[in-house]
């Protein structure tokens, strides 16, 4: 399948040179349905990306397809500000019935603007509120968008380097688990913030990632996050858990967080809250820190009504009970000793994440990049993560036919054994 692609060339004519994904695939797609996207010329290609885990159960779904073309030819409210909607009324109702009530959480659903840097901003707004402090704790290697409050506790100097020569202040950057070896990173968190002559201000928040997806899949062991949370609550601070790209199933779970024995003061959602990659974010907030006046934080798209009614079904569809819990549980067995195989071929090389959403550390990113271009050559989208975009990501749609999966994954093996040995010609 390897053959040269072109774009029209309005692209460069027009469009901004902010432009990035399209750069690593040179086609123009026309069409998606499940895990597949088709090109202008009809060429098909597995999609192992999902819209950066915007799409964890992939194109058009059909029953939330038929939903919205349903709500749409009825003259169902497009958009409405945050007032009462019958579609918001139902959302709202099975979030609360199928995802809230069973972790015997009580968060109130705050709608925000569309984006999940957007519900970022508003939890740092709110812990800030709350607590009276200014200081936030974030970690090395985190991501958490691009506006400016969340990209102050964004770790990326590339991300950094977009705000210009403003300022990013009121963050505290700490080491997250095993980014110093085996150093304990929680009794340096807890030493800084015990010493009153440390130099950190006492936080109003800690913003975690619990695995990090842009940073490389650096995946947090269930007793380092009991232990953030024991030092947030022991320190004054909110914990606020950022399950944007981990959330929804892709962790193995609604939440990356279940099963661990936390419940964090907020967390913020978005990417495939809609079910159908329509812009939806939200924060979960506890209703004692739901201290908000009216449009304190507001936002013209705050709730997507059309996002509501496939979001809906979503939650019914995938998580009425335990059965598509044990779906990704199988898929992620597979890519785990898939993902192994490829590692096993590169010297250094080891597996990151968990769940679905796993990769390889090839160590290079000039490799990882090469085998994601092998692997797209050959009908692939897949891209990479990490400090040095060293790590090959596997996003693939949660729902994606085992078959067509382990296809997939063939195909980036198959790109693995290709680069990794004209790699170790070059290098020689």
């Amino acid at each position: 399948m390897t053959m040269a692609r072109t774009h029209d060339p309005v692209f460069d004519r027009r469009e901004s040179d902010v432009r990035s994904y399209c750069r690593s695939f040179d086609t123009t797609f026309t069409k998606a349905k499940g895990s597949t996207l088709t090109d202008a010329e009809g060429r098909e290609y597995t999609d192992f990306l999902s819209g950066c885990s915007s799409l964890n159960y992939g194109h058009n779904d059909p029953d939330m397809k038929t939903a919205l073309i349903e709500h749409i030819t009825g003259d169902g409210i497009a958009h409405a500000l945050d007032m009462y909607t019958d579609e918001k009324a139902a959302f709202l109702e099975t979030f609360e019935r199928l995802v809230l009530k069973p972790r015997g959480m009580d968060h109130k659903v705050m709608m925000v603007g569309p984006t999940g840097t957007n519900a970022v901003e508003a939890a740092l707004k709110l812990a800030r509120k709350t607590t009276g402090r200014k200081n936030v704790i974030a970690f090395t290697n985190g991501f958490h968008g691009m506006t400016l409050g969340a990209l102050a506790a964004t770790a990326n100097a590339g991300k950094r380097k977009g705000s210009g020569d403003v300022s990013l202040n009121d963050i505290t950057r700490m080491p997250y688990e095993r980014s110093l070896g085996d150093i304990d990173t929680l009794a340096i968190l807890d030493a800084m913030l015990s010493n009153p002559s440390s130099g950190v201000d006492a936080p109003a928040a800690f913003l975690v990632e619990l695995i990090q997806g842009e940073g490389g899949l650096n995946a947090a062991s269930p007793e380092w996050v009991r232990g953030i949370a024991e030092l947030a609550k022991k320190h004054g601070a909110k914990l606020i858990v950022d399950d944007i790209q981990a959330g929804i199933g892709r962790s193995g779970s609604f939440f990356s967080f279940d099963e661990m024995g936390i419940e964090p003061d907020m967390i913020t959602l978005a990417k495939s809250l809609s079910g159908f990659g329509l812009p939806f974010a939200i924060a979960l907030i506890r209703p004692e820190d739901d201290i908000w006046k009216p449009a304190e934080h507001n936002g013209t798209f705050r709730g997507n009504t059309h996002a509501f009614v496939t979001a809906r079904v979503a939650l019914e569809k995938f998580w009425a009970d335990d059965s598509f819990k044990s779906e990704i549980a199988e898929k992620a067995k597979v890519l785990t000793e898939s993902l192994q195989r490829i590692a096993d071929r590169i010297p250094g090389a080891y597996l990151k994440g968990r769940g679905m959403m796993q990769g390889v550390d090839v160590t290079s990113g000039e490799l990882a990049e090469k085998i994601c271009a092998e692997a797209f050559r050959n009908g692939l989208i897949i891209e990479t993560s990490g400090g040095d975009d060293e790590v090959v990501k596997v996003l693939a749609p949660l729902t994606t036919p085992m078959e067509q999966f382990k296809a997939g994954l063939a195909t980036l093996e198959a790109a693995t054994e290709t680069c990794t040995a004209s790699h170790t010609i070059a290098a020689e």
